[in-house]
């Protein structure tokens, strides 16, 4: 499978509520790769730095136990948070990429978008 990858018909548009988003000219099938993206990986000192910055909002948490924190490249750090996601992202350490994965059907003209937390579990709550 190759490391870096993006459907040809992503787009990203502005939303007047949400801002930059990701979008698909073509209906999606669950279980597709959306994209998987590249990453740059912050250190622990990085990582506490950029809580300070506009660029807090568009990190993923990679490793807890080293306290790394990654920005995804291509369209990875825009894909908009929803509870009813119908995409989720996959961690993947050792390739240093991240995955985008269609959770359900995915229709010609929707918002991609993501659960943040990653797991729904209680007590998981996001900063906005």
């Amino acid at each position: 499978m190759p490391l870096s990858t993006q459907l040809p018909f992503l787009y990203v548009a502005h939303d007047d509520v949400r801002g930059r988003s990701v979008f698909t000219s073509e209906e999606i099938e669950e279980g597709s790769i959306v994209e998987i993206c590249h990453v740059i990986i912050l250190n622990k000192k990085d990582t506490r730095a950029i809580h300070e910055t506009h660029l807090h909002d568009y990190y993923f948490v990679w490793d807890i136990v080293n306290g790394t924190s990654a920005l995804a490249l291509g369209f990875g750090s825009l894909y908009n948070h929803d509870d009813n996601n119908n995409a989720e992202f996959e961690l993947d350490l050792i390739e240093k990429v991240i995955r985008i994965i269609a959770q359900r059907n995915i229709k010609a003209g929707e918002e991609i978008t993501l659960d943040y937390k990653g797991h729904k579990e209680e007590g998981n709550e996001l900063w906005f």
